[in-house]
């Protein structure tokens, strides 16, 4: 019989994102965060190819992005709740990460692998994040997939792009928790 890990249990079962508008400073410290990177990297990486990097993004840089969005929304003629929605979310942070998928050449393992991999990285690091004691959101947004402000403002290279913004500080709200998905109506048992 397995010897249950009962505080990882309930932690897994009972974890909850905050939204990233809500997180405050203080903000994890280079040392706090290494740690968190640290517990992310232990994702799943099928092949060790390890297809994802980290942009560490501190507010001055933040707000540099913000100022992007905001150029690049009216270089699209993206309506004004857009271009304003898109401004906020680099404006309303202190600390984020961006896990940046790589695609890696590979004869054996799929792109969609490393795809999977840059997300299980996003996922441990909002995790390890809150179970540290910090808030943790994982955003993405129309700024996250478009070419021009990736390469311009985090100078991806082609085979790179966004996996997730992870913003990370201190929760100023106890987030309530949402309907979750039932997990009934989505499992199918085969014993043969």
């Amino acid at each position: 019989m397995p010897a249950p890990n009962h505080c990882t249990t309930d932690f897994l079962l009972t974890r909850r994102s905050h939204p990233g508008k809500t997180l405050s400073l203080p903000v994890p410290n280079k040392a706090e965060l290494t740690n968190i990177l640290t517990a992310a990297a232990r994702s799943p990486d099928h092949g060790r190819l390890q297809p994802w990097r980290f942009i560490v993004l501190q507010k001055t840089a933040l707000e540099r992005l913000a100022e992007l969005a905001e150029a690049r929304a009216v270089e699209r003629e993206m309506e004004a709740g857009k271009v304003a929605k898109a401004r906020r979310q680099f404006d309303n942070g202190t600390l984020a990460v961006a896990v940046i998928e790589i695609h890696r050449a590979s004869e054996t393992i799929p792109r969609i692998e490393q795809s999977y991999s840059a997300g299980a990285v996003c996922l441990g690091l909002v995790n390890a994040a809150l179970a540290g004691g910090w808030g943790a959101a994982w955003l993405s947004g129309w700024p996250s997939h478009d070419r021009n402000f990736v390469e311009r403002g985090l100078k991806l290279t082609a085979d790179e792009r966004v996996a997730g913004l992870v913003y990370l500080g201190t929760a100023t709200i106890v987030p309530t928790d949402r309907p979750r998905p039932d997990i009934d109506a989505l499992t199918t048992w085969q014993d043969q």
